[in-house]
Parts: structure tokens; C-alpha cells; sequence
């Protein structure tokens, strides 16, 4: 399919003159959201991450672009969503309109091995973050969300899942705008397979697959942002907005165009 285009009026109308939170803010998504969010004249962005380095990285990153683009101040916070009261001290200072809940454990093997810790972030991090977007007057919260979801197999899609019904029953009963989007593969983000692909090559293999009929929608770090963007500008409360991914797209044939990208041959 095309790329996603962004309807930039809309999303102006949205973010401009607003102070945005994003939670994850050093994250593949977290990240490229607070880039994207830049560029709209938000009146302060709040970058929320529990990775020093990681909320270092973007800080800097953003302070660059900013000096080239728009003079918005920027707030490096370290803090954890399952620490509701450092989460309500946050919230309760900096009064933010928009919330995007983007922080979450996202490895599909390793939530295997560590359930407990899916549901901690995923179910209650969002529990709490959002939660706390309505004691403190947040106009629209939007979790980020993937299609791991739909009729889960995994913890890690399950505990997205209930992530979701968690943002639902919460639209029902709060004022806070409360929605969630959905998308699939994003290609290069941290943890997802292109770049788990690359290391493998440049070790010399093997090259893993699942299995050779898995297939994958894919999507590039820019678009699901620009998603996340337009879906916060779109939603009236409740939905659960999902990208037409196209087609399909067989991991295996992801595997070996990679490798004759490097200039070898699958065997």
C-alpha cells in the first residue's frame, strides 16, 4: 500500500498551543511521537521514560531539532508508570491536555518468560497513567497499542489486549477522551525483527524465522507515529482505531532480501 499521509490541519488544530506528555519517550515509537509533536507548536512537551539513557538520547535529539524548527521547551522526566505517586506529582505539576501512553514491555519471547512483568507495565502502567490523566483534567489519552491484540496468543498480545479494555471501560465512565490504535510490525523498531535480522547477517548466521509460512504487516517508525498523531486528532472517546495495513508480508521473504541486500546468498 501507500504510505500514510498526515492530515496536518487536523493534527495542528489538536497539538498546537497544548502541553503533550508522552510516556515511553525513548522508545522506537515514544520517540519519533515526540519528534512529530515538535513540529505542531505544542506549548511544552513532557518526555516520560524510565531509561536514563534512552530519555537522554531524545532530550538532546529534540533540543537539536527544536532550535532549527520551533522554540518549544522541552521537560526530560525520569519516571517509572508503575510509580503512581511519582506519575500524580508529574501530573499534578505539569497539567498536561494530551497524553500518549506508549511505555510498555513489547518482546514477544522474553513477556513469555516473564508474564508477571507483561501485565505490571502493560495492564497496570496503563491502569495507572490513565487513571490519572482523568484526576488531573488530561483532555484525550491515547494508548499505543499493536495487532499482537487481536485474539492474542502471546502475554505480550494479551496483556495489550486487556490494556485496551482497560482504555475502553474508562471512556464509558470518565471525562478524559480515552482511546487506543492499533498497527502492526513497525520495521526497525527496538526489539522487532529487521534489526535482530542485521546482527544475525553481520555475525555470519544463522538467520532465524519462526516459521517459514508466518507472515507480518510492516509499517515504518514515521507512519505509526503519524497514526498515533491522527488517531489522538480523530477519536471522540472509546474506539480502538486500526491502520489498512495492506498486505501481508512472509517473515521469511523479509529474511532473505535482507541478506541479498548485504550482498550474500540464503541457502
Amino acid at each position: 500500500r501507500r504510505p500514510v499521509a498526515l492530515d496536518e490541519k487536523l493534527v495542528s488544530e489538536f497539538l498546537e498551543g497544548k502541553t503533550v506528555l508522552v510516556t515511553g519517550a525513548g522508545g522506537s515509537i515514544g520517540s519519533e511521537l515526540a519528534r512529530q509533536v515538535a513540529g505542531f507548536r505544542p506549548a511544552r512537551i513532557l518526555l516520560v521514560e524510565r531509561s536514563e539513557f534512552a530519555l537522554f538520547e531524545i532530550e538532546q535529539d529534540l533540543k537539536r531539532r527544536l532550535r532549527t524548527f520551533n522554540d518549544v521547551p522541552v521537560e526530560a522526566i525520569v519516571a517509572d508508570v508503575g510509580d503512581v505517586p511519582r506519575m500524580a506529582q508529574i501530573l499534578a505539576l505539569h497539567r498536561p491536555s494530551v497524553v500518549f501512553h506508549a511505555a510498555a514491555h513489547k518482546h514477544v519471547p522474553m513477556m513469555e518468560a516473564n508474564p508477571g512483568e507483561a501485565i505490571k507495565n502493560n495492564v497496570g502502567g496503563t491502569r495507572n497513567v490513565a487513571d490519572l490523566a482523568d484526576r488531573f483534567g488530561v483532555s484525550r489519552f491515547v494508548l499505543v497499542s499493536t495487532d499482537k491484540a487481536v485474539k492474542p496468543s502471546s502475554i505480550m498480545g494479551a496483556s495489550k489486549r486487556v490494556a485496551e479494555l482497560v482504555i475502553q471501560d474508562l471512556a464509558r465512565r470518565k471525562g478524559t477522551r480515552f482511546l487506543a490504535v492499533r498497527f502492526g510490525n513497525v520495521m526497525d523498531s527496538a526489539g522487532s525483527v529487521i534489526p535482530t535480522f542485521r546482527e544475525q547477517i553481520a555475525g555470519g548466521g544463522p538467520v532465524t524465522v519462526t516459521h517459514p509460512d508466518m507472515k507480518r504487516y510492516f509499517m515504518t517508525i514515521p507512519e505509526a507515529a503519524r497514526l498515533v498523531l491522527q488517531a489522538g486528532a480523530l477519536g471522540r472517546g472509546g474506539e480502538i482505531l486500526v491502520l489498512e495495513m495492506g498486505e501481508q508480508v512472509k517473515i521469511l521473504d523479509v529474511a532473505t532480501a535482507l541478506i541479498k541486500l548485504t550482498g550474500l546468498k540464503p541457502f
